[in-house]
């Protein structure tokens, strides 16, 4: 099953979470739920953000590189993903290069290292809100407080706004804070938590 789903996504062909989380190791997997974006989620996300081929997609804390590697399969966008553990950002290379998946890199950053200018569109699945909700934060390997949920989102907010019009963003289970004003909502899927938005002024 694993050497087939990237071809499955590909065709449009439906699969469960599970079946795809299974190309992690057992000890990744249980996160997978709570931290890694649902398939579906996935690719409505890509497609609203890959508007032309080759368009180039940030991924703000791609944990173990799910969002990318499904992205650069069901669209014609490049994606890179930026994760600041060590553990998931070495994870996400061994898969992309056992699949030899194509259109992808990984940058192990922390996102106020990343000049956002050097991309085109923007995907967001709150990275940021384990240093407010403490008892989800996927492990020990970062230090989590307060004072970095703001400092994170506006600097995310601050880059955004820097953007050109037509920038578009994908937003996932987000509280809006690092959405700047200048981002108007195009469609929002309450019951899916997932929103999408454009630079508009």
């Amino acid at each position: 099953m694993n050497e087939m789903i990237f071809k499955y996504i590909e065709k449009g062909i439906s699969m469960k979470d599970d079946d795809f989380d299974g190309i992690y190791p057992e000890e990744v997997r249980p996160m997978a739920f709570t931290h890694f974006t649902p398939i579906e989620i996935a690719i409505r996300a890509a497609k609203f953000l890959v508007q032309k081929s080759g368009t180039k997609v940030l991924d703000i804390g791609s944990g173990a590189g799910k969002f990318c590697m499904i992205g650069s399969v069901c669209t014609n966008g490049h994606f890179t993903g930026v994760e600041q553990r060590d553990n998931l950002h070495l994870l996400a290379e061994q898969i992309l290069k056992k699949y030899q998946l194509k259109n992808i890199n990984f940058i192990n950053s922390n996102i106020n290292q990343i000049e956002f200018s050097n991309y085109e569109a923007f995907y967001f699945f709150n990275p940021f809100y384990e240093n407010i909700i403490q008892f989800e934060k996927i492990d020990d390997a970062i230090d989590v407080k307060n004072d970095l949920y703001d400092e994170y989102s506006n600097y995310v907010k601050n880059q955004l706004d820097l953007m050109p019009l037509g920038t578009r963003l994908v937003t996932f289970f987000s509280a809006y804070d690092e959405v700047p004003i200048s981002y108007q909502l195009i469609s929002k899927d309450d019951r899916q938590k997932i929103s999408m938005w454009e630079k508009k002024e």
